[in-house]
């Protein structure tokens, strides 16, 4: 008769224990050009300390005010015809005043535009005139022509009651109230200016 063979009881594995896993080695961290952030650079800042934004104090200057208001009144082409062709330029007049009383024109030619501007600008400085402005208008009535432009100015209150070149001359010298008529009309503003110029110099300065 055959015997019944038992199970042995099988003994429990023991865990096996894994070790654990190392720390990876820490490096500093390293820049673009390969070299290693030192002290304050590590935060983000330069040596100086505080942020990167170097500029955030400065202000900007305030720019200055010209001491003279221009305007030009006429700009024209002009060409003169030499032996190898016609050689173009631009002629300039400009008015200039400083809204206290001087007012000057002036006229230049140059190779373009803003050169013609410069150039009147510093003709218009050396004839400068002076004249005395009482409530924003002038003392009396005067009157001049200039190569067939004939200007009255009278005073008044108001505003300005006058157009084109005399109008301009009147609020760069700073007159606030004045009135002012052509007796002979003409299309040339350079002559309607220098008459108003004409006639403003003939109010004498009173003390």
């Amino acid at each position: 008769m055959d015997q019944e063979i038992q199970p042995q009881p099988v003994a429990p594995e023991a865990p096996v224990s894994t070790p654990a896993p190392s720390a990876p080695a820490t490096q500093p961290p390293k820049d673009n050009f390969g070299g290693q952030f030192r002290g304050r650079r590590m935060m983000g800042g330069n040596r100086r300390g505080g942020g990167g934004n170097r500029g955030r104090g400065r202000q900007s200057r305030p720019t200055e005010k010209p001491e003279f208001d221009s305007k030009p009144i006429d700009i024209a082409r002009v060409a003169r015809v030499t032996k190898g062709g016609k050689r173009f330029s631009f002629r300039t007049t400009v008015v200039i005043g400083d809204g206290k009383g001087r007012v000057g024109v002036g006229m230049a030619k140059g190779k373009d535009v803003a050169q013609s501007i410069q150039k009147a600008t510093a003709q218009a400085r050396k004839h400068l005139i002076t004249i005395q402005i009482v409530n924003g208008t002038i003392l009396y009535q005067t009157e001049a022509n200039f190569h067939g432009a004939v200007v009255i100015l009278k005073p008044a209150k108001g505003g300005v009651k006058a157009g084109g070149p005399v109008r301009i001359v009147a609020k760069l010298v700073g007159i606030t109230s004045l009135t002012g008529k052509l007796v002979e009309r003409t299309s040339n503003k350079i002559n309607i200016a220098m008459a108003t110029i004409a006639a403003l110099q003939k109010i004498r300065i009173q003390k």
